[in-house]
């Protein structure tokens, strides 16, 4: 094979391999599933959303609307980000707006929150029938809690006003953009659910991120333990700066909490 043949060959994988980034795998969502035990009396679908990084109201929005309606979750929890760098808070409205939940929709800000104020924020969210939760807990199911914390990024997390109404027998699910705080954690967790680092969003297979965002930590995706606190960090479903992913689709995480055996 000549040199010009090569030269072709590459160019036409190298196109091959743009466009499936570019265009296929950003809106082939994974749905991720995870059974948890827990001192409840019947099961709980608990969703989580993170990174959504929505600046329209596009295929990818469309396509989580069919995943909740699918699987229709008893609660929803959105870590953090949901505007996007290049965004608008009436494109995060019109998607807040139908994304609903019978025990409720729970958000904490991301980064971009903070990088991307708006100061109808509070109504965005009031107007949705979603739950703000900035340094403050709330009953999700029986003796389940979640604590929202701001990000620790841009933010100014307080453990001690997101921790203080939490009875001491509850299942604690801590709520938090950045997964490096999981670090900074001094309270008992069961699960914390945080996002940020979309997996690393481009990846080689098989090797390391080439890039993860400030704030990440040592964290990619996944499940981590650090003494008796567990943590998942989502690949989120939106993308950072470029809008591209390689060998790591977008992600929603679905968490099956089950009555544990006594």
């Amino acid at each position: 094979m000549n040199r010009r043949k090569v030269a072709v060959a590459l160019g036409i994988v190298g196109a091959a391999l743009f466009a499936y980034s570019r265009w296929v795998e950003p809106s082939w969502i994974e749905v991720t599933r995870h059974q948890i035990p827990a001192d409840i009396e019947r099961p709980l679908k608990l969703i989580q959303l993170s990174d959504l990084h929505t600046y329209e109201f596009g295929t990818r929005e469309k396509k989580v609307l069919e995943i909740l309606q699918l699987e229709r979750p008893d609660a929803i929890v959105i870590s953090g980000d949901t505007v996007a760098n290049k965004g608008d808070w009436k494109s995060v409205s019109v998607l807040l707006s139908r994304i609903r939940a019978p025990r409720g929709v729970f958000l904490v800000r991301g980064n971009w929150e903070h990088w991307r104020p708006d100061p109808d924020e509070l109504k965005v969210y009031e107007s949705s029938g979603v739950t703000f939760l900035n340094n403050e807990a709330r009953p999700l199911f029986e003796k389940i809690w979640v604590a929202g914390l701001d990000d620790s990024l841009a933010g100014a997390p307080d453990q001690r006003d997101a921790f203080a109404k939490i009875p001491r027998d509850a299942f604690t699910i801590a709520l938090f953009h950045s997964p490096a705080y999981f670090d900074s954690i001094n309270s008992p967790v069961d699960l914390g659910l945080s996002g940020h680092t979309h997996g690393g969003q481009l990846r080689i297979p098989f090797l390391p991120p080439l890039w993860l965002p400030e704030g990440s930590g040592v964290y990619v995706e996944g499940w981590y333990t650090q003494g008796s606190n567990r943590m998942y960090v989502s690949r989120g479903v939106g993308n950072s700066i470029l809008e591209m992913r390689f060998a790591c689709r977008p992600e929603v995480a679905v968490f099956q909490f089950e009555p544990s055996q006594k």
